[in-house]
């Protein structure tokens, strides 16, 4: 019954089934990994209240060449808590602009933190609202305390889509803060990662807004998981469903409506001797109903004609029974 899935058509529905299937699990299985990812960061969110901030030269690779970033961390070291010592340096501060905390535009101040060895991280201090003049207008921001600083803050990613940096109003300027776009402004080989500031002894300003931390959208990456592995499971349920109506004559009314249509070969040649010898059984018994039709009008002729005849035979009686009454009369006259 089976025979015509060795045909090449069913073969090649088969491979095609079967690939389709594998790159919706593949996909499936990215998306799964995404999930995972993004579940794994909102974990570190989460958790940096209540976790000890371990130092940031234990997280980050140690850059090497002044006005250069070094590596950047990844994604799994993302919003990871750190501490770091060391002293500001305001003559290298950036203003990040355009920057919006709680429906608010404003800018967002990074300043340099030196390290012992040398080495910068840059520190984003916090948010500051638009002055008056508009949005691009140089910012009042609080000036980075003297002295040696410690820091404690979550580990932030350098930023895509860079953009180009400018010097205005004392600080340089730009609208991402991409570390490889900013390290050829420094003097002094620069992190692969920022901090973004949560504490600070002595401490943070008043001024400053704290920049909210948005948890990413790890549910709509494992919804897209399990929709992948379901159309995986479709591809192949419908290379069973139309194999078994194959095997089982396809659409059985379709073909009482047209028995004469011959139906496509399938590349099985017992089949096909099969749907063969039933489309000639077919038109047979189509001719033997066509035939019954033509006995039975016959039958009805010969109906009527007894009728007619019939009616004949009794206008002839009433005829002669007529002139016998007549004659009868005459006789007695």
């Amino acid at each position: 019954m089976y025979r015509f899935l060795l045909s090449p058509r069913w073969l090649a529905a088969a491979a095609l089934a079967v690939a389709a299937a594998l790159v919706m699990v593949m996909l499936g299985n990215w998306q799964l990994r995404r999930y995972e990812e993004r579940s794994a960061t909102n974990d570190r969110i989460d958790a940096a209240d209540s976790v000890a901030a371990v130092p940031l030269t234990s997280v980050l690779t140690r850059p090497t060449a002044p006005g250069t970033a070094g590596t950047s961390p990844g994604k799994n070291l993302a919003w990871t808590k750190v501490t770091v010592s060391g002293q500001y340096d305001p003559s290298h501060e950036i203003q990040a602009r355009g920057r919006t905390v709680n429906g608010d535009v404003g800018f967002e101040i990074v300043t340099p933190l030196v390290l012992a060895d040398g080495t910068a991280v840059l520190v984003d201090r916090g948010w500051v609202p638009a002055p008056p003049g508009g949005a691009l207008a140089a910012p009042v921001a609080p000036p980075a305390p003297t002295g040696p600083v410690t820091v404690v803050g979550q580990i932030h990613l350098s930023e895509s889509r860079p953009v180009a940096v400018e010097r205005r109003d004392g600080r340089l300027d730009t609208r991402r803060i991409s570390l490889p776009r900013l390290a050829p402004e420094m003097p002094y080989p620069v992190y692969g990662a920022y901090v973004l500031l949560t504490e600070q002894v002595p401490a943070a300003d008043a001024a400053f807004t704290s920049i909210p931390i948005d948890h990413e959208d790890a549910w709509q990456n494992g919804g897209y998981a399990v929709q992948w592995w379901l159309f995986a499971l479709m591809a192949l349920a419908a290379y069973v469903y139309y194999a078994r109506k194959e095997a089982h004559g396809g659409d059985q009314p379709a073909r009482e409506r047209s028995p004469a249509r011959p139906r496509p070969e399938s590349g099985d040649r017992i089949d096909d001797a099969d749907r063969r010898r039933a489309a000639t059984a077919d038109r047979v018994e189509e001719a033997d109903r066509r035939r019954s039709g033509g006995d039975r009008v016959e039958e009805a002729d010969r109906k009527r004609a007894a009728a007619t005849a019939t009616q004949g035979d009794r206008v002839s009686d009433a005829d002669r029974a007529r002139d016998t009454a007549g004659q009868g009369r005459s006789a007695q006259d």
